[in-house]
């Protein structure tokens, strides 16, 4: 009896009502954050890069306020240090091997369709622009807005909250397809084919988070190191260091 009561409260109910007003609220944050570095700086380096990171600030920390009122923090964003940090590590690198299979085979799946190729052209340009440059999109977008602010944002608030609905209470893989529908969508700058492959990404880092026993820290580690890979094969290119 103990067991089930410990299961039916690790889950506890949250109603389509207050998802909606919680989803709504966070995406009204994010959207909100990014126009003022716009505004102050127009649409250079300075201005999308602290757009980029000033809305992903802005979002987390009303998804914070949520799962604190909602007593789910702790089981939603698992930062704990992972119990087995060997096992940790060798997710993140299995995971970081997957992702780039994924963009390789998603290239082949758009071409196959007739879509556009994915264009990261507007983001490649600004990363490339100088060494400080580089290094500021890897710290502030790689690691900290990408890696750790979407885990936070995608695979624990958003997918903990659909976990909870009505219908799909503890039902895992539901919750994992509509987050990473949910993660596709604001790709949409790349193309219809970038949304595909980062939904097929974002599906792939839930199982990560389920294989890890929740921990969040093998997707963080693989979502930062596959985002690290392609800015650092762009720059490089850039330099003439590789065709």
């Amino acid at each position: 009896m103990k067991q089930r009561s410990l299961s039916r409260n690790r889950w506890r109910r949250l109603s389509w009502l207050r998802f909606v007003l919680q989803l709504f609220t966070v995406a009204l944050a994010y959207f909100a954050a990014s126009i003022p570095p716009i505004l102050l700086f127009g649409e250079t380096n300075a201005g999308v890069l602290g757009s980029v990171v000033l809305s992903m600030l802005a979002a987390l920390l009303v998804a914070r306020l949520w799962l604190a009122s909602d007593g789910s923090l702790r089981h939603a964003w698992s930062l704990r240090p992972p119990q087995n940090m060997p096992r940790t590590l060798a997710l993140a690198a299995m995971g970081t091997g997957v992702i780039t299979f994924l963009f390789a085979a998603g290239a082949v799946v758009i071409d196959a369709l007739g879509l556009p190729p994915i264009d990261v052209s507007m983001v490649l340009d600004y990363v490339t622009q100088g060494p400080v440059s580089f290094m500021l999109w890897v710290v502030l977008v790689a690691w900290l807005a990408a890696g750790l602010g979407e885990e936070l944002l995608y695979r624990g608030f958003l997918l903990d909250r659909l976990m909870r609905l009505r219908g799909m209470r503890g039902r895992r893989w539901p919750a994992a397809i509509i987050q990473a529908a949910l993660f596709g969508l604001p790709h949409l700058y790349q193309g219809w084919g970038g949304v595909l492959v980062t939904a097929s990404i974002g599906l792939f880092l839930a199982w990560l988070r389920f294989a890890n026993r929740g921990n969040l820290w093998a997707c963080i580690l693989a979502h930062a190191a596959i985002d690290t890979i392609m800015l650092s094969l762009a720059y490089s290119q850039s330099l003439g260091w590789i065709s």
